[in-house]
């Protein structure tokens, strides 16, 4: 019998029949699934890290312009922060091209630690030699986006690429005057050379003053109107908590909560029901979490809002967040006809966080993407489907939080064609949100008609996927579901960048 000589076809995790894509399409399905330097169940984060920047890499030769628009896309509308600078890094390393470059380097860095974070990978991963291009896309950042509050905020002793190491290495010019002075203060930081602090400094003036506080009697700060203070001093709740050396009070979050952004607020609703911030206060903080234009200008991901929910104790919060999340599917269509949604809850799912600073899974963000295209459909069937699969009933004008919350289980392992052989009938589309690890030999979409669109939403971007001729989308946010009128509208897959 021949040892070598033999034709060994594709097979995914599970050992079922799949199909290998297109490098394009490999490295867009990875890109918006991969928070980087995270392992999955079914690869290790060397494994997953390696194969992302080799896929950037290779398609930056092929075709770079498609790749500066994916990796722009991805840190803007799909609000992937890792991906995209990782990506932009091996971009610049694949392709010598000053113009281009630079654009794609400036476009990733979009908060004030991102300079470090590129310079920190870049170092470890390419050594001290920075091109050209690399250095003034950093500097283009770095002028956007180094001021006193993101000084305060950002520059710590516990990073390894200081703010004053970006400045050593990119040599950026300063976009004004003042920015110069700061600029210099960044530098005498990282080197231990403080003196005085310039009067063209004043956020940075009142934190020194603060620190300078005895420790016995900055509680004092809270019986008066603190929220000024705090907010000429740059102080976020994280540096209260630490300059306070002690708990935060109901008193202590009331003259924070004004100076608190969006999502600080929505990461400490448990802190403020366990110090007993007053309900007026909450309420304030409630309407704020559900405006939705609030929600649009945070960028939240979908599944921050089903973290909050889970965390937070009281129900204070619960229809704010409720509003905030349906906020956050703006790209979720309300798909005509009839619509068949499977939510894969094999074990594969449930192993792999969505982020090492989360408690949700893949199964989480699968079984809240599948309640909300569900909900807003005009008809649909949801099924959620392992070993076995089940109906998850719906009511009128339901909340997907709580059918996250009390009606999903977990059903061992996958198999996908099975579901579908169940509970497909005649549907106008069907959509399978999964990893694609099923165990079947027959590819699923084959036992749908040839003229019935499916869609997968595909949560963890492996290598290969089990659709063939159909659509395959992707990621952790509802970036991309808006693209599934537009292939039905005209026919074909199309990106969205």
């Amino acid at each position: 019998m021949a040892k070598f000589n033999v034709l060994r076809r594709p097979r995914t995790h599970e050992g079922g029949a799949t199909v290998k894509r297109d490098d394009k399409r490999e490295l867009f399905l990875l890109a918006v699934a991969n928070m980087v330097g995270e392992s999955t169940f079914y690869e290790t984060s060397d494994q997953r890290d390696g194969r992302y920047a080799q896929l950037v890499r290779a398609v930056t030769v092929a075709d770079p312009e498609w790749t500066a628009r994916l990796l722009a896309w991805l840190r803007g509308t799909a609000n992937m922060r890792s991906a995209a600078i990782v990506g932009a890094a091996e971009f610049a390393y694949a392709r010598d091209e000053p113009g281009l470059t630079r654009q794609v380097v400036d476009s990733v860095l979009q908060r004030a630690d991102e300079p470090g974070e590129f310079l920190a990978y870049w170092l470890k991963e390419h050594g001290r030699a920075i091109p050209k291009p690399v250095r003034r896309g950093i500097g283009d950042a770095v002028r956007r986006l180094y001021d006193e509050r993101s000084l305060l905020k950002w520059d710590s002793e516990t990073r390894a690429v200081r703010m004053g190491d970006v400045l050593n290495l990119t040599h950026p010019k300063p976009a004004e005057d003042g920015q110069g002075a700061l600029f210099t203060h960044a530098l005498d930081r990282r080197y231990g050379n403080v003196a005085e602090i310039p009067a063209s400094l004043p956020v940075v003036k009142a934190r020194e003053e603060l620190l300078d506080w005895p420790v016995q009697r900055r509680r004092e700060l809270f019986k008066g109107d603190a929220t000024p203070v705090l907010r000429q001093a740059g102080m976020t709740w994280e540096s209260v908590a630490g300059w306070l050396q002690g708990p935060l009070t109901a008193e202590v979050w009331t003259a924070l909560i004004p100076t608190m952004g969006y999502m600080a607020k929505l990461r400490n609703l448990r802190n403020f029901d366990q110090a007993g911030v007053p309900d007026e206060v909450a309420a304030k903080v409630a309407a704020e979490l559900a405006d939705p234009e609030q929600v649009t200008r945070s960028r939240q991901l979908p599944m921050r809002f089903l973290s909050a929910f889970r965390a937070a104790p009281s129900l204070r919060w619960a229809w704010a967040l409720e509003k905030a999340l349906n906020a956050s599917l703006v790209h979720v269509p309300s798909l005509p006809g009839r619509t068949l949604v499977l939510v894969d809850r094999s074990g594969s799912m449930f192993y792999s966080k969505v982020s090492a600073r989360s408690e949700l899974t893949r199964a989480d963000a699968a079984a809240l993407f599948g309640t909300a295209i569900a909900l807003r459909a005009a008809k649909a069937d949801l099924v959620q489907y392992g070993s076995t699969a089940h109906r998850v009933e719906l009511r009128e004008s339901e909340s997907v939080l709580p059918v996250v919350r009390d009606r999903f289980d977990s059903l061992g392992g996958t198999d996908t064609v099975g579901a579908l052989r169940q509970f497909y009938r005649g549907h106008d589309r069907v959509v399978i949100v999964t990893d694609e690890q099923h165990n079947g030999n027959t590819l699923p979409a084959s036992v749908v008609p040839r003229e019935v669109p499916v869609y997968t939403w595909n949560l963890a971007g492996y290598e290969f996927g089990h659709t063939e001729s159909r659509y395959t989308f992707g990621g952790l946010s509802d970036a991309a579901f808006g693209m599934v009128p537009l292939v039905e509208a005209g026919g074909r897959e199309a990106w969205p960048f």
